[in-house]
């Protein structure tokens, strides 16, 4: 079989090993990223980190401020004479008119074991639903959200100390390998659909999602906090300032959800609606982050003290 030429499609860091691995076993016949964006106090404009290894590596680039109706990035894709497209958190919807460009259709790298965990975010979602295991799966991509067939999974276990950020190297390595796998068996794979009565949704998170509810337990607690490391962080309230929390683990001890019931060498413990955690780091906003001792005693937080509810708004 003659290997397929490929357009690949993604932006951030977390497609960058994908990229990688395809390269080294196939011809990469077009890149697409997302546009350049303003980034910093200067907002100076900054291609995403595929874009600019693509530059690096002259391989051809296209950052299409649009797809649907766009009859000239559709020619661009049709131009390359892609045998097939991968996606890799691209971060666009692609419309049908695109998906039938190339013969073999786009193969999506989905950091999930399908159908559980479609949409925008499933790293974050599983580390704060409280998951042991996730996965990625190979799939043919259709014109829904994560609907397509299945062509490759394979299972990954979330270990307990994990953060998103851990995972998502964990999981673009694991999508590095399994897409060199489907490129280099693509005409031999059996699509099999997702049962859709079984599918959980990870929609993109909101600043909202990383705000602590003590009222929670504590390993809920610090599952949010886990899922939530890369972004939006955890943030708590006293008395109604933004405190960035880091450091979570769950702790011993009981009491009013947000109290303080210790502050020590070991950062300071506050009390869930069940069990406690334990806080290592404080960052006032507009501040540097600190030991969570050090904080609590250059601003008079002491045993018995509590943190602000927060809680999500029902409606």
């Amino acid at each position: 079989m003659t290997p397929p030429r490929v357009a690949f499609f993604g932006s951030p860091a977390f497609a960058l090993p994908v990229l990688e691995a395809i390269r080294e076993r196939f011809e990469v016949v077009l890149v697409v990223a997302q546009p350049d964006k303003p980034v910093g106090r200067g907002l100076n404009l900054t291609p995403p980190p595929v874009a600019a290894r693509a530059a690096e590596l002259g391989l051809p680039l296209a950052q299409p401020k649009k797809l649907r109706g766009s009859a000239t990035f559709e020619a661009r894709l049709r131009e390359s004479g892609a045998d097939v497209a991968v996606t890799c958190a691209y971060g666009k919807i692609l419309p049908g008119s695109l998906l039938a460009v190339p013969r073999s259709g786009f193969l999506n790298t989905h950091t999930s074991l399908l159908p559980a965990y479609r949409g925008a975010a499933p790293i974050q979602w599983a580390l704060i639903r409280g998951e042991t295991v996730t996965g990625t799966t190979i799939m043919q991509t259709d014109e829904g959200m994560d609907t397509g067939p299945v062509l490759l999974q394979e299972p990954l276990p979330i270990a307990p100390e994990w953060t998103s950020l851990e995972l998502a190297d964990a999981l673009s390595t694991q999508a590095s390998r399994l897409i060199v796998d489907a490129l280099s068996r693509l005409p031999d794979l059996s699509p099999t659909p997702q049962n859709d009565a079984q599918a959980t949704h990870a929609p993109m998170l909101v600043k909202e999602d990383g705000f602590v509810r003590w009222g929670e337990g504590a390993r809920a607690v610090v599952n949010r906090y886990r899922g939530v490391a890369a972004w939006p962080q955890t943030t708590a309230f006293l008395h109604g300032a933004r405190l960035k929390l880091g450091g979570l683990s769950v702790a011993e001890g009981s009491g009013q959800p947000g109290e303080v019931l210790r502050v020590d060498e070991g950062g300071l413990t506050v009390a869930c609606g069940v069990g406690a955690v334990r806080i290592q780091t404080v960052q006032p906003q507009a501040r540097k982050a600190q030991p969570a001792q050090l904080w609590a005693q250059g601003t008079g937080v002491t045993p018995g003290l509590r943190f602000d509810r927060w809680e999500p708004d029902p409606a």
